[in-house]
């Protein structure tokens, strides 16, 4: 059996993921977003942290984000620009954490995790379900 004859498919797991993927990044994001200075201070990891940061953008962009990505797991295939959407998000969250947030914050266990399992690590299932979301709308078009 050659290549050509294998029919792609977007498997329920990868519609999963794509849900787990929104709920979680809402989660986080509503951290920022209900909890601002709280939770900046957790993260900072330092009690006596007395920053005036302001975190309720941050949080309503991702909330938005994670909402795109959540509406994807419906139509996977044609919805594939929300997930482009939550990947762009997750690129633009992380570079405004890095640069926004980070200096005032100073690097530690907490600002890492934040960084790189809120933002980064979503990266990778996001991409390979976009990839597989684009090959089974062009077999799907090539075979009309």
């Amino acid at each position: 059996m050659d290549k050509n004859s294998i029919t792609p498919s977007f498997p329920m797991p990868m519609r999963g993921l794509l849900l787990l993927t929104g709920m979680y990044n809402i989660a986080w994001a509503a951290f920022f977003k209900y909890f601002g200075e709280d939770f900046l201070k957790w993260l900072s990891m330092d009690s006596n942290w007395t920053g005036a940061m302001q975190s309720n953008w941050f949080g309503s962009i991702g909330m938005i984000s994670a909402f795109l990505v959540f509406l994807s797991a419906f139509y996977p295939i044609s919805w594939r620009y929300l997930t482009w959407a939550g990947i762009f998000g997750s690129l633009a969250l992380a570079i405004w954490f890095v640069i926004g947030f980070i200096p005032e914050l100073g690097w530690n266990k907490r600002t890492i995790f934040q960084l790189v399992f809120n933002q980064l690590i979503w990266l990778i299932p996001l991409t390979i379900i976009s990839k597989r979301a684009m090959d089974v709308k062009s077999y799907l078009e090539k075979e009309k």
